[in-house]
């Protein structure tokens, strides 16, 4: 949240005025859903719940649903939208430019949705690498790691050990964070992870090969500029063309399935009659 923010932050108390309206109600339909309250939501996005009371005066983030005792319960929605205006600002855009931003975006937008759009803004900045103690890992992870947890996110390159403290990648360390619940195998994972390197490398030599035959005889400065403006269009045009990509194998997969599936009941009614 910048200085200018801390007058207009004090309104924060308007939090749970502005998530009254007509949220009393909405309990029920979120019961199947795991909630976070703003103290978890704060912890998790790595912010204070001072900064989440203003974003929600700002009209920024939609608000809670309200339950017992008046306790506000946010939900994945909220993480991933409050995850992508830390990044909007850490881009270096100011309220007004954000809330243009996601005025823009569909109101129907999942938290994977959300997630996407964050990937592309966070490929417009270059990597920045911090150093932190364990403690303050568990903190921006937004829940305590275990030794093994730790250890799982080192594999993945999240974390690096370094000292008594850990170098790590604040992007990168809500993605693997996230990885650590996914019901897959740590070896899976990983093999994932090469996967995707490899094919995303190859895809970058390719392309980069592309532009450079493409402005090989322009001037140096007009090359960087160029590639600045290439390099978060060329990002999304990846992003789109991978999850339609996988949508495709996705849907292929299940209808093999589904024709396997026949065939086994086929041969199963064979079986009865005979």
């Amino acid at each position: 949240m910048t200085t200018s923010d801390t007058g207009a932050a004090d309104t924060g108390a308007a939090d749970t005025g502005a998530a009254d309206t007509g949220a009393a109600d909405a309990e029920t339909a979120d019961a199947g859903r795991r909630t976070l309250t703003i103290d978890e939501l704060a912890a998790r996005a790595g912010v204070t719940v001072r900064t989440v009371r203003f974003y929600g005066t700002k009209g920024l983030l939609p608000p809670p649903v309200i339950g017992p005792r008046r306790v506000g319960h946010y939900d994945g929605e909220h993480l991933a939208r409050l995850a992508l205006i830390e990044e909007l600002q850490h881009q270096g855009m100011t309220l007004a430019a954000i809330e243009r931003y996601l005025k823009r975006l569909p109101d129907d937008l999942s938290p994977h949705d959300l997630a996407l759009h964050r990937a592309v803004v966070a490929s417009w900045a270059p990597e920045t690498v911090e150093r932190v103690t364990r403690e303050e890992l568990g903190r921006r992870a937004g829940r305590p790691l275990t030794d093994e947890e730790v250890e799982r996110l080192g594999a993945m390159d999240v974390v690096v050990p370094d000292g008594d403290g850990y170098r790590v990648d604040a992007g990168l360390l809500r993605l693997g964070v996230e990885l650590l619940d996914v019901p897959f195998s740590p070896e899976t994972v990983l093999a994932a992870r090469a996967s995707l390197l490899e094919h995303s490398r190859a895809a970058a030599r390719d392309l980069s090969r592309l532009l450079r035959d493409a402005v090989a005889e322009r001037d140096a400065r007009d090359v960087r500029s160029l590639s600045a403006h290439m390099h978060p269009l060329v990002v999304q045009a990846l992003l789109t063309t991978f999850q339609r990509s996988l949508r495709e194998e996705l849907r292929e997969w299940l209808a093999e399935e589904a024709g396997t599936d026949r065939d086994r009941d086929g041969d199963g009614d064979e079986d009865a009659d005979g």
